[in-house]
């Protein structure tokens, strides 16, 4: 999403956002919002959360989609806020899914797919620690299952994996444009289907 920076979004000093310990405390605590019943969560971290949600959006047995930040020591961030480079936030997607309907390895299998993990705090032309590789795990199951995946990813490449396998911590939701942006046409309106096993090309800026 850089060319929103280049029209003036995103360029907010360091001293326009001050992080303060009480701040950080909030931010750093772990995501208090619950699932649906008989639902879960994951999050994950893979560039541009606009291409990313549309994947998993496809995907049988997910129920909800959000893209937000986390990972920082600011509460209540903008997207402004994000961009500045100071607060270590993630642009991330948080999956509500089905288990019974989709397995965690599913997800997982999408995340991998859908970025290059060994590139640090990079994706294609986006650069920052906001797009930076991460799995933000909710239980230890979750945390193994990525961790084991993990391993087995690395087998296939023939550079360092640098995603971050973390505890998830509070996530802010981004703010209402940045929700289901693709599926509601992005820069140019041409809508993308969220239809369950697509396999259209994405897109990535719409």
């Amino acid at each position: 999403m850089s060319w929103l920076n280049k029209l003036g979004f995103g360029v907010r000093s360091a001293t326009d956002s001050p992080v303060d310990a009480s701040s950080a405390s909030i931010a750093q605590g772990p995501d208090d919002d619950m699932p649906a019943p008989g639902q879960q969560f994951a999050q994950f971290g893979a560039g541009c959360f606009w291409g990313v949600e549309l994947a998993y959006q496809r995907v049988p047995g997910v129920t909800k989609t959000e893209v937000g930040y986390t990972q920082g020591y600011l509460h209540n961030p903008t997207y402004e806020d994000i961009c500045s480079g100071t607060t270590n936030h993630s642009e991330v997607v948080r999956v509500q899914y089905d288990p019974k309907e989709c397995s965690f390895d599913t997800l997982l299998d999408v995340f991998w797919a859908r970025h290059d993990p060994t590139t640090l705090n990079r994706q294609g032309n986006d650069v920052g620690t906001q797009y930076r590789s991460g799995i933000y795990f909710y239980t230890p199951e979750q945390e193994k299952a990525a961790l084991e995946s993990k391993d087995r990813q690395q087998k296939l490449l023939n550079r360092k994996i640098v995603t971050e396998i973390l505890p998830a911590k509070k996530f802010y939701r981004a703010e209402e444009y940045h929700q289901q942006y693709l599926a509601k046409g992005g820069r140019f309106g041409f809508r993308q289907s969220t239809e369950k096993g697509c396999n259209d090309p994405i897109r990535c800026y719409g």
